[in-house]
């Protein structure tokens, strides 16, 4: 039987956050690897996933188009195949349509709105669901299970990392990104949510990153339930969808921000240990 695959994508996960933080089950499951992000959001990062591209090393005197070539080559090992190349994806260029003809059962759990079920991140899947609280990593696995018919691909959108990590302080702003945006777009009170905001000291910016190194040793206990439940033959990949700033050269979050750690993100990957 092929390889069950699961994609964690830890959302605005900075690389040295991941350095920085206690992960014993994630060291488990590979080397922790310094990667790139082909986008600095939400939305188009997992476009790229979904098309069946990893965060990529940045690697010089090459050309793109062979990185490309080696890059899906390695879908033969993740899933369990003798052979697996670019040609497999074409013309669709997506991997839940290659996993499904493959005999996949594809599921979605996301948490971030911009990726809600009706986009066209959807396609191909089986199930697809956003979550109705976007800090639910516990809830997500309650969702996963691995019947003996047929191999699983789990995409799971984790919020966790993603502002305001988690915390509950009610002196927050409410900072939106385009989903806040949309979803407050007939409120009164849009300017005074999104307009007035002072921007953070640098000992708030300096607390939200150390409380993002505490979310991500929050997701690496739940990974350890997660694995429990995965059977052997199961490849896991844990990254992130773009990073996040915190008061480097003056800036705040992610999106359009041209900025390395926007672009830096972690990446582990290997069968379940």
């Amino acid at each position: 039987m092929p390889n069950h695959f699961i994609q964690i994508i830890m959302d605005s996960c900075r690389y040295d956050t991941c350095l920085a933080a206690n992960t014993p089950n994630m060291d488990r499951i590979g080397p922790l690897q310094r990667r790139w992000s082909y986008a600095s959001w939400t939305a188009p990062s997992h476009y790229t996933f979904l098309m069946g591209m990893m965060p990529h090393l940045n690697p010089t005197q090459v050309f793109a188009s062979e990185v490309y070539k080696q890059e899906y080559g390695l879908w033969a090992k993740r899933l369990g195949f003798r052979e697996l190349a670019l040609q497999n994806f074409l013309p669709q260029l997506s991997l839940p349509c290659v996993l499904r003809d493959l005999g996949y059962y594809c599921v979605a759990r996301v948490s971030m709105p911009v990726l809600n079920p009706f986009t066209l991140l959807n396609t191909h899947f089986d199930d697809y669901r956003l979550m109705s609280n976007h800090q639910d990593f516990a809830g997500m696995l309650q969702d996963i299970h691995f019947p003996d018919d047929r191999p699983r691909y789990y995409l799971l959108n984790l919020g966790e990392t993603h502002y305001p990590y988690m915390l509950k302080d009610k002196d927050l702003p409410i900072i939106s990104g385009v989903h806040g945006v949309l979803k407050h777009i007939s409120d009164a009170g849009l300017e005074k949510r999104t307009g007035s905001t002072s921007f953070f000291s640098s000992d708030i910016m300096e607390h939200l990153h150390q409380q993002q190194i505490e979310c991500v040793e929050y997701i690496d206990g739940l990974l350890g339930e997660l694995m429990t439940r995965c059977p052997i033959n199961t490849w896991l990949t844990v990254t992130s969808d773009h990073g996040e700033l915190f008061g480097e050269n003056g800036f705040f979050g992610h999106g359009p921000i041209v900025h390395d750690k926007v672009f830096e993100v972690p990446f582990v990957e290997g069968m379940r240990p």
